[in-house]
């Protein structure tokens, strides 16, 4: 060793062999990495989502836990059995039967759940070629499904017993049998009771959570807590729920300055039924989503007008699912439209003109 380091000539320039051998190096891409990969943003999303569980139970009781339970191991059971190996260990399919059961009443039958976890998986992420390739939600898809299969059991509401520990609904109903409770004292949520009655729900309430409804829709403050730090994470697109929040706020505000005693308050809007947790952890997935800054705002403000025209004109009380599924089969269009220019590029120029 000359103490010029290995490679270097007398004037401590590299040789030509050194340099070659740098110049040729090659690697695969990513060139550059990020330490927050696909099962760390998952896993993430998991810890986020077990605050509103939690909160869901305290309200709802152990019925709560056993629907979400259900949920969960049938998307996972699905992953499992059906899925790439190893697949699971991303959190990908934990995620779904989360979300499935929090958006689901505390008194649904456990085997329902199951199933619709099954088929969230199966049909809504497996069937497209796994992660990454699924159109739409599949946790809102088994959630459709159970919507179109069971439609007496997922809007049907039990009223808290006195005893916490007491089961909500049916949750131990056999499949494919009668209810062994066929007299269950049910309630309405915020806005059935709004959609059907006219009366509204006082604010605090839904934003506490101490309202009928799905297990983890009714705490909206809460879930903005728990999105928002997804928010700072960079884990989700912070436009697509701010741009569906402002576009229900003024699009219900508009509504509610015409015809205050038709039309529910942008408040009443923003924090009933399942649109805080639709906005953050389901517009916001990041497969089903837009790609670029433009198409996320465009994504947001569809949801948002989709959301109030069918909650105010529609037949049903909440239109969240709806809106959301509609518009992910119009992601791929979005995406294609608000492309940026390639640098280099040049613009396109509007068709019939002159080259």
């Amino acid at each position: 060793m000359n103490g010029r380091g290995p490679g270097r000539g007398p004037d401590g320039s590299m040789d030509i062999d050194s340099l070659a051998e740098i110049r040729l190096r090659i690697a695969a891409s990513p060139h550059l990495r990020s330490p927050h990969s696909t099962p760390r943003i998952m896993w993430n999303v998991v810890g986020s989502l077990v605050p509103i569980l939690a909160v869901g139970i305290y309200y709802f009781g152990p019925s709560a836990l056993l629907v979400v339970a259900a949920a969960t191991l049938g998307s996972v059971l699905t992953e499992v059995l059906f899925g790439p190996k190893g697949s699971t260990k991303d959190g990908s399919a934990l995620i779904t039967g989360l979300l499935l059961g929090l958006i689901l009443p505390p008194g649904f039958p456990i085997w329902m759940a199951f199933v619709g976890g099954v088929f969230g998986v199966g049909f809504g992420k497996l069937i497209f070629g796994g992660l990454g390739q699924n159109v739409f939600n599949p946790a809102l898809l088994g959630r459709a499904f159970l919507q179109a299969a069971f439609p007496a059991a997922i809007t049907t509401w039990p009223l808290q017993p006195d005893n916490w520990w007491a089961l909500r609904g049916d949750s131990f109903a056999l499949p494919l049998m009668s209810p062994s409770a066929p007299d269950v004292v049910t309630g309405a949520t915020p806005l059935g009771l709004m959609k059907f009655e006219g009366l509204t729900t006082d604010t605090m309430d839904l934003m506490m959570g101490s309202t009928a409804g799905s297990i983890g829709e009714t705490a909206g403050l809460l879930i903005l807590v728990c999105g928002g730090y997804l928010a700072l994470r960079n884990y989700l697109d912070w436009r697509i729920p701010l741009s569906i929040f402002l576009t229900v706020f003024v699009f219900s505000g508009g509504l509610y300055l015409i015809g205050p005693d038709r039309f529910p308050s942008p408040l009443f809007m923003l924090f009933s039924g399942g649109l805080m947790l639709g906005a953050m952890y389901m517009a916001t997935d990041m497969v089903t989503s837009p790609v670029t800054p433009a198409g996320s705002w465009i994504f947001g403000v569809g949801i948002g007008l989709l959301v109030v025209l069918i909650r105010v004109w529609g037949g049903l009380p909440e239109g969240v699912m709806y809106a959301i599924l509609f518009m992910n089969a119009f992601v791929p269009f979005i995406n294609r439209i608000t492309q940026p220019r390639v640098f280099g590029q040049p613009r396109r120029k509007p068709r019939g003109a002159e080259a």
